[in-house]
């Protein structure tokens, strides 16, 4: 370590007393992060009070000092603050600095081991999206009077969204020539401005149809753009009014649940799971750029089979 024996100790650290046996390996650690990697005294100061918190945990757990730690010894003292009521965010915090400290003892031929290497870092409870079932869904795309213009308009607008899994920010600024009814696809520029081709169903190619017969010329006027779905202005329809009407509809339907234009698209990719879709056409037409943002409609799917197997299979039912 270069003869450096004293390290510059930053006022506010946590007020644990360090176990001795583990002073010699956090005190060279701490050493090395100041003055051969340059870390700032803040970040330095919060190494150290993540590792003394760690050793103190350790040696009350028997083990005597970062060269005899294990795996197994770290997750345990995060499951100890999971239950303390500590952060995901603290916690990734806290296991980065003892991955620090192991890679340390590795590059310092102290340990042979990493014993960090098969820890994952502790991850955020992901909520899983609402969808509308089936049934709740086919109500909802009844509900608008297509009889009139902005019926006509609404009814394509939740077709597209729920047929197509288009966001609302795609719907409203979606173009007329986009659209290709006699082929049944759209072709769509979601986030980061990246192309993609839907393909557009014929409940929804027929709505479309109605909408560009019977509602869009209705709404037209002066100054009006390409924008396929318009406002009663003449206007490219809004975000907000997109959200208002699928409130408006949904509670017309008799839905109870909080539905909102991303419900739409939800229920789009997790009806199609269960289907028996490939996951990876459905990444593509939701223009995910990583599988795993997909993958939790699975999840979803998952939790509805586990609540009808627990119902429904004759096995879950306790006999008297």
């Amino acid at each position: 370590m270069g003869g450096v024996t004293t390290l510059k100790r930053v006022e506010g650290a946590e007020p644990l007393e360090l176990p001795p046996s583990f002073e010699p390996d956090l005190s060279a650690f701490l050493v090395f992060i100041q003055l051969e990697k340059g870390l700032s005294d803040n970040t330095v100061s919060s190494y150290e009070q993540d590792l003394v918190q760690a050793s103190c945990f350790l040696a009350e757990r028997g083990v005597e000092n970062w060269r005899k730690a294990s795996g197994e010894d770290v997750s345990a003292w995060l499951a100890d603050l999971t239950r303390g009521g500590y952060a995901v965010a603290s916690l990734a915090r806290k296991l980065s600095a003892v991955r620090m400290m192991a890679r340390f003892l590795v590059a310092e031929n102290i340990r042979e081991d990493d014993f960090t290497e098969l820890l994952s870092n502790p991850r955020k409870h992901r909520h899983l999206p609402d969808m509308l079932g089936i049934e709740e869904m086919e109500r909802f795309l009844e509900a608008p009077d297509t009889n009139v213009p902005l019926g006509k308009r609404d009814k394509a607008i939740f077709e597209l969204m729920y047929g197509s899994g288009l966001r609302v920010s795609e719907i409203c600024t979606l173009p007329m020539t986009s659209v290709d009814c006699d082929e049944g696809f759209a072709r769509v520029f979601g986030k980061g401005s990246k192309e993609r081709v839907v393909p557009v169903g014929g409940q929804a190619v027929q709505a479309i149809r109605n909408y560009l017969h019977g509602g869009r010329p209705h709404l037209v006027k002066d100054g009006t753009g390409g924008e396929l779905f318009l406002s009663m202005r003449g206007k490219g329809i809004s975000r907000k009014m997109v959200w208002v009407l699928v409130k408006d509809y949904a509670r017309k339907a008799g839905i109870e649940k909080n539905v909102t234009p991303h419900i739409l698209r939800h229920s789009f990719a997790t009806h199609l799971l269960m289907g028996g879709a490939d996951i990876r056409a459905v990444q593509e037409m939701l223009g995910h750029a990583d599988i795993g943002t997909t993958q939790i409609y699975t999840h979803v799917e998952g939790e509805r089979l586990l609540d009808d197997h627990a119902a429904y299979h004759p096995r879950n039912r306790l006999k008297g």
